[in-house]
Parts: structure tokens; C-alpha cells; sequence
């Protein structure tokens, strides 16, 4: 008997692989699903993992058990994530430091693209650029950019750490704009509040998550938000392009991914109980008062979307000169 033609083996080895997969797929989930938050508790990503997972345990039959790994910006959770075994038991939640990260660690242990599958993106929280009226009183746009303009470098802004959405926000204003502000980091966006607040900073491109509370008491003043729409938590505040700088978005993101090789029956069901549960009047409560919007997609979308944020995220930091300290 003449042995199988190289091309003919691999083609009758991956049909019958087909009906594992879809066993995989029908069978799943038997047991809980871990879900990895590469950062602390607390924060509007694991708010938002702990939400879902709740509503998709219900429509599934299995728990989803958060497992905070924090550390290096994400990449320790996803390292971690990236080594687990692609059987739709593992999964995490990023934010867009899954798509910055290569430009700012070049030694990563994981590829972003080759070792993760996309599930669905999740949902945006817009920044939204604050001043202490006690402190500057700049109150549009165009007022803060004329300020920066009259005085480069004098003024600063504050964020939670080098290359957050908070951080990259101040960088694309100032390119966009023309004008020299000093960035001034912090460990969390926690200090940087409590120094916004006490007039240390001049101004912040803060989550909404984590500035509304002070804007409703009249501490913080909002003057544009960083998304391309406006912010159904600030509805009456404009988008930074509509307020004087055309053109300008970025839109703080979060999205579900799974190991490379996690099988298609899988990913789509899990897809699929994602956008269920963004459409449950629970879920989209708990968004809403966090200031998130609830996103869904298919992962073909996500690997789109994330793609194109990796390559402007590393045209903004290697054109800002942006170095992790």
C-alpha cells in the first residue's frame, strides 16, 4: 500500500479533528472558566470582568472564577494567559495597553497578534480632560491650548503611568495642538486625583470612572471628553475634536481574548454569551455607573480593531519619544 501523500495526511488529520472540535464546543463548559484581570481589584476593568462573568456563569452553567494577576503594565496576567492551555478554560480581559505594550516593552514574553485569540471587544470608558477651576481657568479647548502655547512647558498634566490611556491622551493632545506640556506620572490614577485635587497638577485626561464623583461635587471642571461621540455619563460636555482639535480621538477600550489555538466552537460561544450579557438591563447598569459603554462585536472585529490600535499607538509613542522609566 503506497503511503499518503504529505498534503493528504495533514487534510484527513485536520477532518477528523473536526468533530472533536465541535464535541468541544458542544460539551463546553463542563467546569468554571477562569478569568484573568492582569490588574488589581478594584479598578473598571475588573468591575467590568466580575459583571460579566456573573451574567455569563447564569447563561452558561458554570462559574466564572476572576483570578487578579497584576504586574508590568498587563503583562504578567498575560503572560500567563498566553502559556495557558487554549481550551476555552482560560480567558482574560485587557485594556489598551494590549495594544501599546510592544512599543514600550520590547522584551515581552508574548506576542500580542500570535499568542491570543479575540473573543469580543467589551466596551470603551471615555477620558475626559479636567482642570481644578482653583487652580486654572481655562474652561474650553482652545483656552487650555492658548495657556500651553503662551507658556511651554509651565504647565503639567497628570496620569496614571507612563503609556496608560490617561497618559497617551495628554501626549496626543499636545502633538495634535503644538504645544509643550509636562507630563507627570504617577502609580495609579488614585494619587494623581488626590494631586489634581489639591492643585499640585494643572490638568488630567482622567476616566471618567474615577473623575465623575469629583465633577458632580464641583472640585473638578470637565472641558472635553476623548472619545470620538460624546460621553452618555457627561452629556453635555463635548468630544475634544468638536471643542477646537479636529480630528482628535482615543478611546480607552476593553476586550476579551483567549489562548492562540482555543477552538472556534469555543470562541463563538463565548461570543456570543459576552453579547448576551451586554444586552442584560443589570450589566448595562453596572457599565453606566462607571461611566463604560457596552461594545460586543464578532473577534474577526477585534482583530481589526486591535490591529489598527497597535499600529497607531506605536506611530503616537515613537513620535512622542515615549520611554517607560
Amino acid at each position: 500500500m503506497k503511503p499518503l501523500h504529505k498534503t493528504t495526511a495533514l487534510a484527513l488529520a485536520a477532518l477528523s479533528a473536526l468533530p472533536l472540535a465541535a464535541a468541544a464546543g458542544d460539551n463546553y463548559p463542563d467546569r468554571p472558566v477562569r478569568w484573568i484581570v492582569p490588574f488589581p481589584p478594584g479598578g473598571a476593568m475588573d468591575n467590568i470582568a466580575r459583571t460579566l462573568g456573573e451574567a455569563m456563569g447564569k447563561s452558561l452553567g458554570q462559574s466564572f472564577v476572576i483570578e487578579n494577576r497584576a504586574g508590568a503594565g498587563g503583562n504578567i496576567g498575560a503572560t500567563a494567559v498566553a502559556r495557558a492551555r487554549p481550551d476555552g478554560y482560560t480567558i482574560m480581559i485587557v485594556a489598551n495597553g494590549m495594544a501599546v505594550n510592544p512599543a514600550l516593552y520590547p522584551d515581552m514574553a508574548y506576542d500580542p497578534v500570535k499568542d491570543f485569540t479575540p473573543i469580543s471587544l467589551l466596551a470603551v470608558v471615555p477620558n475626559v480632560l479636567v482642570v481644578n477651576p482653583q487652580r486654572i481657568q481655562a474652561r474650553t479647548v482652545p483656552e487650555v491650548i492658548a495657556l500651553a502655547k503662551a507658556h511651554p512647558g509651565k504647565y503639567t498634566y497628570a496620569s496614571a503611568g507612563v503609556g496608560t490611556s490617561i497618559h497617551l491622551a495628554g501626549e496626543l493632545f499636545a502633538k495634535m495642538a503644538g504645544v509643550q506640556m509636562l507630563h507627570v506620572p504617577y502609580k495609579g490614577s488614585g494619587p494623581a486625583i488626590a494631586d489634581m485635587l489639591g492643585g499640585q497638577v494643572d490638568y488630567m485626561f482622567d476616566s471618567i470612572t474615577s473623575s465623575k464623583p469629583h465633577i458632580d461635587a464641583g472640585k473638578l471642571v470637565p472641558i472635553a471628553v476623548t472619545t470620538r461621540k460624546r460621553s452618555a455619563a457627561l452629556p453635555n460636555v463635548p468630544t475634544v475634536a468638536e471643542a477646537g482639535l479636529p480630528g482628535y480621538e482615543l478611546t480607552p477600550w476593553f476586550a476579551a481574548f483567549a489562548p492562540a489555538g482555543t477552538p472556534p466552537a469555543v470562541i463563538d460561544k463565548l461570543n456570543r454569551a459576552m453579547r448576551d450579557a451586554l444586552k442584560t438591563p443589570k450589566v448595562q447598569g453596572t457599565l453606566a455607573s462607571i461611566g463604560a459603554e457596552p461594545i460586543g462585536g464578532s473577534p474577526a472585529e477585534l482583530r481589526d480593531y486591535l490591529a489598527s490600535e497597535i499600529k497607531s499607538g506605536r506611530e503616537l509613542i515613537e513620535s512622542r519619544g515615549i520611554r517607560m522609566e
